[in-house]
């Protein structure tokens, strides 16, 4: 009899999924925004790590925003075995000869 499937095994729906992933990268690029005009107002070795920031943010935001689960084990899930099929040499093999069979005259 199959194991009853856990509610906390299910995984985070598609839409929720997408949604999550919005946030993390609208959080990453408002703070690209805040790099870029801190950038444009102040000098010195701050501006070029704003700049720094503005420049490198969007692939970090999109390795972030794109990473896979909430961090939660997947090994914990049940896994689907699928059944192993053998088929031995002997089903292959006549069991009657080609003279046994029905001839034609």
């Amino acid at each position: 009899m199959a194991k009853a499937q856990s509610l906390t095994s299910i995984e985070q729906s598609p839409e929720d999924e997408r949604k999550s992933r919005m946030f993390k990268y609208l959080i990453a690029m408002t703070i690209r925004v805040i790099c870029i005009v801190l950038a444009m107002v102040v000098q010195g070795w701050f501006m070029w790590v704003c700049f720094a920031g503005a420049i490198f943010l969007p692939y970090f935001a999109v390795v972030i925003a794109n990473g896979v689960g909430s961090g939660s084990s997947k090994d914990s899930a049940p896994k689907a075995v699928a059944p192993t099929l053998v088929i031995d040499a002997s089903s292959f093999t006549s069991s009657t000869s080609p003279s046994d069979g029905p001839r034609a005259n």
